[in-house]
C-alpha cells in the first residue's frame, strides 16, 4: 500500500525559498519505508513541513512499507537522480540490515545512494504492556528471566528493523537470546499499538514511535537504551544506570537520494534540511517526538562519513551479539 500526504508547501515559499535554481520544478517525493504512524513517518512529516517552504515548493511524504525499509531502499536506488525523489532512512536499512541480514541487502547502503544530511538521533525505549508484572528495568529483566520459554512474545516494526535487533540484543545481553517469540509489524506505530492492546507483551521501540502512547499510559516506558536520559522523558531511566551498565544503542534518521545527483541539487537540499532542523519550533517538536536534532557538522560529505562510521559500528554490534536475521 502506498499512501500520500502533501506537506506544507507553497504558502511561505516566496519568503523562505532558497537561492533560485531550476530545482525543484515539481513536487519532491520523500519516501518512507514504513507504514504511517511510526518514528520514521513522524520524523519525515515534521521535516517535510519545513523543507517545502524553504525550497519554494512541495515535499510529499510517500509511505512504501516493507521489510523494515529494505524494499523502499531498493526502490530508491532505481529512481532518476534528479533530486525529486528522496528517502528518509534510519539505522535499520542503512547500518543494521547490511550487517545482520543473511546474505546482505540488494543494495550497497553507501555506494548506491547520495547522502544529503543527517536529521537527528534518538534512543530506543523498552516498553511493556501496561499490566506487565514489573515496572523498573531490574523488575522487568527478572520477570523475563522467570518466564517459561515462548511465553512472552515481543513486537517489532519488521524483520531486520532497529526494534527487532534491539530486542534480540537486549535478550542476548541478559542471557535469554532466542527465548521470546518475535511478532513483526509494518511500522513502529503498529508495533506499539500491539503492545498497548496486549497482543504482544513487550518490545524495544524507537522512542519517536512510542512517545505518545508512553505519555498517555497506553504502554509502560521502562528504560531508554542510550547512555543518558532523553530530555523530553527525563523520568525514564537508562539501562546503563544500573540494570545493564554500558548498554548503548541509538537510532538515527537521515535523508538520501539515488546515486549520481547533481552537486548543486544536493547542496540546495542539504541547505534546506539544515535550515529546517535549526528552526527552534521544529527542534522542539522533534524533541517532543523523541528525536534529538543533529547539531554536528552536516555537509553531504559529513553525512557520508557518518554513514560509513555507523555501518562499521553496527558490524561490531552484530558480531558481538551474534544476532543474524532472515531476509
Amino acid at each position: 500500500m502506498i499512501t500520500r500526504r502533501v506537506a506544507l508547501g507553497t504558502a511561505m515559499g516566496a519568503a523562505l525559498a532558497m537561492p533560485a535554481l531550476a530545482f525543484p520544478d515539481r513536487a519532491i517525493t520523500l519516501a518512507v519505508g514504513f507504514a504511517p504512524g511510526g518514528s520514521t513517518d513522524v520524523t519525515s512529516r515534521l521535516v517535510a513541513s519545513r523543507m517545502g517552504p524553504l525550497l519554494g515548493g512541495n515535499v510529499v511524504v510517500e509511505n512504501r512499507p516493507g521489510a523494515a525499509g529494505l524494499v523502499a531502499s531498493d526502490w530508491l536506488r532505481r529512481q532518476p537522480p534528479d533530486g525529486h525523489t528522496l528517502m528518509l532512512v534510519e539505522a535499520s536499512s542503512h547500518a543494521l540490515a547490511p550487517n545482520a541480514v543473511q546474505g546482505g541487502t540488494r543494495y550497497d547502503p553507501i555506494g548506491d545512494f547520495t547522502q544529503i544530511a543527517v536529521v537527528g538521533t534518538g534512543p530506543m525505549i523498552v516498553v511493556t504492556q501496561p499490566n506487565f508484572p514489573g515496572r523498573t528495568p531490574q523488575e522487568v529483566i527478572a520477570r523475563l528471566r522467570e518466564a517459561p520459554p515462548d511465553s512472552l512474545p515481543f513486537a517489532s516494526s519488521g524483520v531486520a528493523s532497529m526494534p527487532h535487533l534491539s530486542a534480540e540484543m537486549f535478550a542476548a545481553v541478559i542471557g535469554l537470546g532466542g527465548r521470546f517469540p518475535h511478532v513483526p509489524y509494518r511500522s513502529g506505530g503498529l508495533m506499539v499499538e500491539s503492545i498497548a492492546r496486549g497482543e504482544t507483551q513487550w518490545g524495544v521501540a524507537v522512542l519517536a514511535s512510542a512517545a505518545g502512547q508512553a505519555r498517555d499510559g497506553r504502554v509502560r516506558p521502562v528504560a531508554v537504551t542510550g547512555l543518558e536520559r532523553f530530555p523530553s522523558f527525563p523520568e525514564v531511566p537508562t539501562l546503563n544506570e544500573g540494570a545493564l551498565p554500558g548498554f548503548d544503542l541509538e537510532n538515527w534518521f537521515a535523508i538520501i537520494g539515488p546515486r549520481g545527483m547533481p552537486a548543486a541539487t544536493v547542496a540546495a537540499l542539504n541547505r534546506a534540511v539544515r535550515a529546517a532542523i535549526a528552526e527552534p519550533q521544529l527542534r522542539e517538536r522533534l524533541l517532543v517526538a523523541g528525536v534529538a536534532p543533529w547539531t554536528r557538522p552536516n555537509e553531504p560529505s559529513d553525512a557520508e562519513a557518518f554513514f560509513r562510521a555507523e555501518l562499521a559500528k553496527f558490524r561490531q554490534v552484530v558480531d558481538r551479539t551474534g544476532v543474524r536475521l532472515e531476509p
